[in-house]
């Protein structure tokens, strides 16, 4: 079946569009070899790289770009197990949205010390969902 034509610039009620961008997430056990694997490989390149210890390259959050598209990895246990990121315009709009339809929200608009303020739901399958405004950085 082909894909169905997407008008990028439709809206409910002529709102203003809040999504932005949807990115894969996949979790790799390790990030050496992940980054081996789709940078020298498969000609990815490393945009960022996200530790919680620098001195260790375990457990990372690594965005990847190449020709345009994008791809982040993560080895933090419980990222890309299923699910997803969508970048959006206003991540509080959303939650305020949110909540009124009765979502689930499992992390409230929280800003991350990476520089991004994120929301996470999870849907009716258990598949999680990450929310994200771009902190500008």
């Amino acid at each position: 079946m082909p894909p169905r034509p997407v008008n990028s610039n439709a809206s409910h009620n002529n709102e203003k569009p809040m999504f932005k961008l949807a990115i894969p997430v996949h979790h790799v056990s390790s990030a050496a070899t992940a980054e081996e694997f789709y940078c020298d490989r498969l000609g990815f390149h490393q945009e960022f790289a996200y530790r919680i210890d620098d001195a260790r390259s375990d457990p990372c959050y690594m965005g990847l770009t190449r020709d345009g598209v994008e791809l982040h990895v993560s080895s933090f246990s419980g990222d890309g197990v299923y699910g997803g990121v969508f970048l959006v315009e206003d991540v509080d709009a959303l939650h305020e949205d949110l909540v009124a339809k009765g979502i689930r929200i499992t992390l409230k608009p929280t800003n991350q010390s990476w520089g991004n303020r994120e929301m996470y739901v999870i849907d009716p399958d258990g598949n999680h969902i990450r929310f994200v405004q771009d902190g500008g950085g």
